[in-house]
């Protein structure tokens, strides 16, 4: 199982879904993306979105042929969890096919990503990777640039997780669209939140240092949604790579 965070965020970021799925017996590997992470925010423009999904690439790699206890994968079933950016990355990984000139930049915005956009400049496209069985995917990031003909050529079996609100760069009704226009059948979960409800609860100090990333609606019980998250996640898995590991 291979798990990609969101924009700026770090490895352990969905903590609580590596655990539960480590617990119930498969192998989990997170990175910090490089040039995207909570520690590392140097990469610009339209190559942070294609760079991701080559990381990915690379950490499997790893895991499958240079790590220590390789031989405990099973190399058929092999899943994904994304959120956010990580689920874009995700997206594209299971043969999406983004198109990154369907942007809108306002004139004013001065962006590297708008700059390249006027200037033409598109990094190449991104990899799929036809070794990963399932996935899991959580209020995907750049919604705009996926269309039902752009997707079509996805075939792993998915489990869709969007918030009703959005936020954080997160276009809530992009994200409905894409889900609306994904092929097959996808396992399709609507939350009745914001997108950071897909993060682990707030410590205090958290709360009060990034409120705008842990304030939910009223009403709305983080610590209760993980725990039916993480279980649902983790059926899904299991329904779709049978235990993951051998």
């Amino acid at each position: 199982m291979i798990v990609s965070h969101g924009n700026s965020g770090y490895f352990a970021l969905h903590l609580d879904i590596i655990e539960a799925l480590a617990n119930a017996g498969f192998i989990v590997a997170a990175i910090n993306h490089p040039g995207n992470n909570t520690n590392d925010m140097s990469e610009r423009g339209m190559s942070v979105w294609t760079s991701r999904p080559a990381h990915m690439v690379r950490l499997l790699d790893f895991m499958l042929h240079e790590w220590k206890d390789k031989a405990a994968i099973d190399p058929a079933r092999v899943g994904l969890f994304g959120f956010s950016l990580g689920a874009f990355t995700g997206l594209v990984l299971v043969g999406g096919q983004p198109d990154f000139r369907r942007l809108v930049c306002k004139q004013e915005n001065k962006s590297a990503v708008c700059e390249e956009l006027r200037a033409g400049e598109f990094p190449p496209d991104p990899p799929h990777d036809a070794r990963i069985k399932a996935a899991v995917i959580a209020d995907p990031a750049v919604s705009f640039s996926f269309t039902p003909e752009n997707l079509a050529g996805i075939g792993a079996p998915l489990q869709v997780w969007r918030s009703e609100l959005g936020g954080g760069g997160v276009d809530a009704a992009g994200v409905a669209r894409v889900t609306g226009s994904l092929p097959g059948k996808p396992d399709i979960h609507v939350v009745r939140a914001g997108h950071y409800a897909f993060l682990p609860p707030c410590t205090a100090e958290l709360a009060a240092l990034r409120p705008q990333v842990c304030s939910d609606p009223e009403g709305f019980d983080r610590a209760a949604f993980h725990r039916e998250f993480d279980v649902a996640v983790v059926r899904f898995f299991r329904e779709q790579l049978a235990g993951g590991v051998r």
